[in-house]
C-alpha cells in the first residue's frame, strides 16, 4: 500500500555527496521510483508510479546500503475494543501500513507504533482504524486528576448500564427459581417478549453495533459470538411465541447472557483499573504550582509553565517541582518515590534534585535544569508506559490463538447441532448445545493474561526502583544463567580515595602529586578525580598539560612543561620504559588496592595507591545469585592480583583481570555463544557496549541519567541487591502469566466440549464466559503480594 504517489524522509549517516549518489543510484534501480537525495538536508524525496514496489522495500534497500532511516514514535488510545481479537486485527491492520512497527495492547487499550514520518503521518494510523469500526486519537499527557474523573465516567456509565439490564432480568432470576419448586411461576409468553426485547436490543445493542464492525472489517470477534447465540435463542422464542408453537421458551437463556456478560464487564473494569495503579501512582507525584522566583518577588506558577533556568523555592514538605540544581541551602530529600530507597538524601549546593520528591526539613533555592518531558519523573513514567505497552515473547501463542478463536469456534458450534440433530432427533436440544458453545467461548482471557501480569509487575518494579525498558527484559531476567558484574561502581562503590603515595627515591611527594593532578585533571573516571580531589586537599596546584591523550584500560599521556609525562597501570609504565617489572608494589595490590605509575621525561616518580570499599550488600547479593544457580563473573580493568583480592573478598570464583572496555562486550558474547542466557551488570554508560551486547543488562544507579542508559532494567536504588529484586520480580510476574496462561486455555479446552455435549446449559455457559475474564486479572493483581528483598 502506497500512501501517496510521493514521499519523503530522512536518512541518517550520510557524510559526502558519494553517500547521497549511492543511495540515488540504489533507490532508481527499482521500477517506478524516480529519488532525489538533498545531502544538506539529509533527506530522500521519491516519486512513485503504478509500478513501484512496496514502500517497506525501497526503505529496507536505504538500510542495507548502511545507512539509518529516522523514525518517530507514537502512541495511540483506542477505544471499542471488546476482547483480544480486536486487538490482534488492529495490529495486523496497522503492519500492514508502509514503514509501520506496530504492538497493540488490549489490556491498556493503546497502540504503540515506530513509522517513518515523511512516509506515513499519524492521521492515517487513525483513519485505518477507524474505517475497521474502533476509535483511536494520540494520547494526551493528562493529569491524574483528569485520568482519575474520566476513569469514574466510564465506570458509572457501566454501573448504570448493568443495572438497567438487570432491572429487567430479574423477573427471569425469579421465574428460574420459581421454576425448581413448580411451574407457578412460569411468565406468560408475551410478557416475557416484552421483558426480553429492550435487553436484547437495546441493554445488548452495543454487542450488535461491535459485531457489525467487526464483520464489516472482515474479521470476527467475541461479540459476534455473543450477538448469535443470545439472537438464536431470543428469535427462535420469538417465533414460539408469535405462532404460538408448542416448544420451550429461551427469553432468559438471552437475557441472562447479557446480563452476566454486563456484570462480567463491570468486574472486569473494576479490576483492570487497579492493574494500572503503579503507573497512577507515579503520575500523582509531581505537584501542580512552584514557587518562581521573579525580579526578587516569588509567585506561585503551574508546573508546565515552568522553564530551563527559573529559579524557584522548595520549602520544608514540599515536593520538588521539576528537576533543578541547588542554588542555595540545605535538607534532606526523600527520593524513595523515584529509587525506592527509604533514607533521605542529603543536598547542598550543587547537587542535583529530582521532580516529585520530598524536601524534608531545609529551604531550597533550585535552579530548574529539566521541565516537562525532560525530568527524570516524566522518563521513567514513560519508559513504564512502553514496558506495560510492550508483547512479551510468550504472548505470541495467545496472539494465535485468538487471530483463529472466533471462527473455529463457530464452526464448532454449527458442528454441534448438526451432529446433536442427527444424533437425537431433536432440533430444541441440539440448538441449547449450539447457543453453550457460542457463549463459554472467550477469547478475552486469552487477550489479557500476559499484559495484565506485565502491567503490575512493571508498576510494582518502578514503585521498588526497577525499571524495565521492556516486557522482554521482564521475561528474560528470570532466564538468567551466567550474570556478569564489572568491579567498580558495581561490586565497590565506585568511590575510591587515594590510600598511599609513594614517591620514587629523591622524588618529592608534592611534585609526584602535581604531575598526576596535572594529568588527571581533565578526566572523569572515579579514579582521577580521586587523585585531583587528594592533591587539592593538599594545597597543590595543577599545571597546564597539552597533547593530552587517554589510552582506554591502561593510562594517559600529555605534554607538561614541554616534557612527555606518563600516568597509569605499572604495565603500562613499563611499556613506556620507567619500569622494569610490573609486579612492584605487589603488596599494595594483594590488599586489594589498584596502583597506578608517574613518570615525567625519562624519570620514574613514584606510585600512587587507591582504595574502593565494596558495596555492603556485595557479598550478600553474590551469595544468592550462586545460591540461586547463577554463575557470577567479575570484570576488571585491574590487574589480577588486585582482582583476585576483590573476588575472594565478595565470594567469585571466575573472574577476569586487566579487561579493557572495549573487550568486555566481546566477553559477554563469548559467555553467550556457549548457549547460556547471559545477564551484565553495570553503570549504565561506561559500560553500554557490554549491556547492550548482554541478553539482558542492567544498570545500577541510573539518577538522572536514566535517558542515556542503554541498559534492559535500569535499576534506581544504588545497590547490587536490586539485582536480586529484579530477578525476583521476573519470577513472580512470569509465574502470574503461566498461571493465568494455563487458566485460560484450560478454561477454553474444558468448557467448548462440555457445552457441545449439552452438559451445560446457555445460563451456566454465559457465567463462566463472563468470570473467566475476571478471574484472570483478579489472579494478575495477587502479584501486588510480591516485597522486594530485605536490605543488609
Amino acid at each position: 500500500m502506497i500512501v501517496s504517489d510521493a514521499i519523503n524522509f530522512s536518512v541518517g549517516g550520510m557524510t559526502c555527496a558519494a553517500c547521497s549518489a549511492r543511495i540515488e543510484k540504489i533507490l532508481n534501480r527499482f521500477e517506478g521510483v524516480k529519488a532525489t537525495v538533498n545531502l544538506a538536508s539529509e533527506r530522500v524525496h521519491i516519486q512513485l508510479d503504478g509500478s513501484a514496489p512496496p514502500v517497506n522495500t525501497i526503505i529496507d534497500a536505504v538500510r542495507k546500503a548502511g545507512f539509518t532511516v529516522d523514525e518517530n514514535s507514537l502512541i495511540l488510545s483506542l477505544s471499542g475494543m471488546t476482547c483480544a481479537v480486536c486487538a490482534t486485527r488492529i495490529e495486523k491492520i496497522l503492519n500492514r501500513l508502509p514503514a509501520t512497527r506496530a504492538t497493540v495492547n488490549f489490556a491498556t487499550e493503546q497502540a504503540h507504533i515506530e513509522f517513518v514520518p515523511g512516509v506515513i503521518e499519524p492521521e492515517n494510523f487513525v483513519a485505518a482504524i477507524e474505517k475497521a469500526g474502533y476509535g483511536a486519537h494520540p494520547l494526551q499527557e493528562e493529569k491524574p486528576e483528569s485520568l482519575r474523573t474520566k476513569r469514574e465516567e466510564l465506570w458509572r456509565k457501566e454501573r448504570n448500564h448493568f443495572l438497567l439490564t438487570a432491572f429487567f432480568a430479574i423477573p427471569f432470576l425469579v421465574q428460574m427459581v420459581s421454576m425448581f419448586f413448580s411451574h407457578a411461576g412460569m411468565m406468560p409468553g408475551w410478557t416475557q417478549l416484552l421483558l426480553a426485547t429492550p435487553v436484547q436490543f437495546f441493554c445488548g445493542g452495543r454487542f450488535y453495533k461491535q459485531a457489525w464492525n467487526a464483520l464489516r472489517g472482515g474479521a470476527a470477534n467475541m461479540d459476534v459470538l455473543i450477538v448469535l447465540g443470545t439472537s438464536i435463542a431470543y428469535f427462535f422464542s420469538a417465533v414460539v411465541v408469535l405462532f404460538q408453537l408448542n416448544q420451550p421458551l429461551y427469553f432468559e437463556a438471552s437475557v441472562s447472557i447479557i446480563t452476566l456478560i454486563s456484570l462480567g464487564k463491570l468486574m472486569e473494569m473494576r479490576a483492570r483499573r487497579q492493574t494500572g495503579a503503579g503507573l497512577e501512582s507515579l503520575l500523582q507525584l509531581q505537584p501542580q504550582m512552584a514557587h518562581v522566583e521573579s525580579n526578587g518577588a516569588i509567585s506561585d506558577r503551574p508546573v508546565a509553565d515552568v522553564s530551563v533556568g527559573d529559579i524557584f523555592l522548595v520549602r520544608p514538605g514540599e515536593t520538588v517541582p521539576v528537576d533543578g540544581t541547588v542554588l542555595d541551602g540545605t535538607s534532606e530529600v526523600d527520593e524513595a518515590m523515584l529509587t525506592g530507597e527509604s533514607v533521605p538524601v542529603l543536598k547542598q549546593k550543587a547537587d542535583q534534585v529530582f521532580g516529585g520528591t520530598m524536601n524534608t526539613n531545609g529551604l531550597l533555592r533550585v535552579k530548574a535544569t529539566g521541565v516537562g518531558a525532560n525530568t527524570a519523573l516524566a522518563h521513567i513514567v514513560k519508559m513504564v508506559e512502553q514496558a506495560q505497552g510492550s508483547k512479551a515473547s510468550v504472548q505470541r501463542l495467545a496472539d494465535k490463538v485468538s487471530g483463529i478463536f472466533v471462527p473455529a469456534i463457530i464452526l464448532v458450534a454449527a458442528t454441534t447441532f448438526l451432529v446433536a440433530w442427527a444424533i437425537t432427533g431433536s432440533a430444541t436440544w441440539s440448538l441449547v448445545s449450539a447457543v453453550s458453545v457460542l457463549v463459554i467461548a472467550c477469547p478475552c482471557s486469552l487477550g489479557l493474561a500476559t499484559p495484565t501480569a506485565i502491567m503490575v509487575g512493571t508498576g510494582l518494579g518502578a514503585r521498588a526502583g526497577i525499571l524495565f525498558r521492556n516486557a522482554d527484559a521482564l521475561e528474560q531476567a528470570q532466564k538468567l544463567t551466567t550474570l556478569i558484574v564489572d568491579k567498580t561502581g558495581t561490586l565497590t562503590k565506585g568511590k575510591p580515595t587515594v590510600s598511599d603515595v609513594i614517591p620514587a627515591v629523591g622524588i618529592e611527594q608534592d611534585a609526584l602529586l602535581s604531575v598526576a593532578s596535572t594529568l588527571e585533571a581533565g578526566s572523569e573516571h572515579p579514579l582521577a578525580r580521586a587523585i585531583v580531589d587528594y592533591a587539592v586537599a593538599k594545597g597543590i596546584k595543577s599545571q597546564s598539560v597539552n597533547s593530552f591523550k587517554a589510552i582506554p584500560g591502561k593510562g594517559v599521556t600529555g605534554q607538561i612543561d614541554g616534557v612527555s609525562a606518563f600516568l597509569g597501570s605499572p604495565l603500562f609504565l613499563k611499556d613506556n620504559g620507567f619500569l622494569e617489572t610490573d609486579s612492584i608494589n605487589s603488596d599494595l595490590e594483594q590488599n586489594g588496592k589498584t596502583v597506578v605509575g608517574v613518570g615525567k621525561g625519562e624519570q620514574f616518580l613514584g606510585f600512587i595507591a587507591l582504595s574502593d570499599t565494596l558495596r555492603p550488600d556485595a557479598v550478600s547479593t553474590i551469595q544468592a545469585l550462586k545460591k540461586a544457580g547463577i554463575s557470577v563473573i567479575m570484570l576488571t580493568g585491574d590487574n589480577e592480583r588486585t582482582a583476585r583480592v576483590v573476588a575472594q573478598q565478595v565470594g567469585i570464583d571466575d573472574y577476569i583481570a586487566g579487561i579493557l572496555p572495549a573487550n568486555k562486550a566481546d566477553t559477554v558474547k563469548k559467555y553467550r555463544a556457549t548457549g547460556q542466557c547471559v545477564g551484565m551488570v553495570g553503570d549504565g554508560i561506561n559500560d553500554a557496549p557490554a549491556l547492550a551486547a548482554a541478553d539482558v543488562s542492567f544498570a545500577i544507579g541510573a539518577g538522572a541519567d536514566i535517558a542515556r542508559d542503554t541498559a534492559d532494567i535500569i535499576l534506581m536504588k544504588n545497590d547490587l541487591t536490586s539485582v536480586l529484586d529484579a530477578i525476583s520480580l521476573s519470577h513472580a510476574t512470569l509465574s502470574k502469566i503461566r498461571q493465568n496462561l494455563f487458566f485460560a486455555f484450560i478454561y477454553n479446552i474444558l468448557g467448548v466440549p462440555l457445552a457441545a455435549f449439552g452438559l451445560l446449559s446457555p445460563i451456566v455457559a454465559g457465567a463462566a464466559m463472563a468470570m473467566s475474564s475476571v478471574s484472570v486479572v483478579s489472579n494478575a493483581l495477587l502479584l501486588n503480594s510480591w516485597k522486594p528483598h530485605p536490605r543488609p
